[in-house]
């Protein structure tokens, strides 16, 4: 269906070939009546042909490789508008000898004018069937896109919790004949952990301050399994607070750099967490020692990190935004994420 802006222009185009035609013929001597019949009689055959022809490629579109049956049907409703209009002018000016005799002289010129005419209606019609198909083309790919995006967004987020889920279980069940009063705090610091997991599961963007919450009931699960071994440092600006980032983002890079600072290194270990605010993004920085004897740090960028790495780049399409680094005996993890000021 066209828009009626479509139709009124359409309309308009032809109301003034109309008056060219008319003056044209008026100029070569016909009587001004008959010129304005003539051309008003010509114009409306060529808009019925041009709606013919508009009608048919709402269902029939032939690709650029068949793009003679445009000429083809182009020229054939030009030679029907043709016939239609020596017809009805011969009924009508059945008196009028002189002006029967100037529509059979210019008959071959009426055809072409016709043939043209329809044939740049036509191609007008071909043109906006196409825009609006290849429009609707890429809507369609890019719904398609946004929800394999989100689906496998949602793949990641959860293929993160079940390696968490299983070791705190794990340290629970350790608990449970030695210490049960802390066994029962874990277990409630636990589903407040996944309860919260949950209410975020809906949310593609969180404050920092609201990751921050989440993620300390975390940490306070990790330091019931490793004890005094386990500390955390967080150094937050102010201005960050507010700043946005992906939600559940930042567990699964503490939990890496809890993984490869405690099992490779013994005493005591401290996981540093820094945010800062440089040029419109927010940058994060998390810091753990290990021991270059024993660790590899160059293949602990496993599951955890890679998973992050991927959410960023299905999010903001860049493949700079996580970082890592070895400095003597610490590994360094860092994230930029954009911010949207609008």
């Amino acid at each position: 269906m066209y828009p009626l802006r479509i139709i009124l222009i359409y309309l308009g185009w032809a109301l003034l070939w109309a008056a060219v035609q008319t003056w044209l013929l008026w100029s070569v001597g016909l009587p001004i009546g008959t010129a304005v019949a003539d051309a008003l009689l010509t114009n409306v055959l060529l808009v019925g042909g041009g709606y013919a022809m508009g009608t048919g490629l709402r269902y029939y579109q032939p690709n650029m490789k068949q793009a003679a049956y445009l000429f083809g049907w182009s020229l054939g409703l030009a030679g029907i508008s043709v016939l239609l209009f020596n017809f009805i002018t011969s009924r009508l000016f059945k008196a009028d000898e002189v002006y029967l005799a100037f529509v059979a002289t210019t008959l071959q010129v009426r055809i072409l004018f016709g043939w043209l005419m329809i044939l740049l209606v036509l191609l007008l019609n071909w043109m906006w069937f196409y825009t609006k198909e290849r429009q609707k083309d890429e809507a369609r790919k890019a719904d398609t896109e946004k929800m394999a995006r989100e689906a496998e967004l949602h793949t990641l987020r959860q293929q993160l919790q079940p390696h968490f889920l299983f070791n705190s279980l794990n340290s629970i069940s350790a608990l449970v004949g030695a210490r049960p009063e802390q066994a029962r705090n874990m277990i409630m610091q636990l589903s407040d952990f996944l309860r919260g997991t949950l209410r975020k599961e809906d949310q593609q963007q969180v404050s920092l301050s609201d990751e921050l919450q989440h993620l300390e009931l975390y940490l306070e699960i990790e330091k019931v399994r490793f004890g005094h071994r386990l500390q955390t440092a967080i150094e937050v600006q102010n201005e960050t607070m507010n700043m946005r980032l992906p939600a559940l983002l930042l567990q699964p890079v503490v939990e890496n750099a809890i993984k490869f600072g405690l099992y490779d290194t013994i005493g005591d270990t401290i996981i540093s967490i820094k945010a800062t605010a440089q040029d419109h993004h927010l940058h994060l920085q998390i810091q753990n020692p290990y021991d270059p004897a024993t660790a590899q740090p160059q293949l602990g960028t496993g599951f955890g990190l890679s998973s992050v790495q991927r959410r960023l780049y299905l999010l903001y399409a860049r493949h700079d935004l996580l970082q890592t680094q070895q400095q003597e005996d610490q590994f360094i993890t860092s994230i930029k994420i954009p911010q949207n000021y609008d």
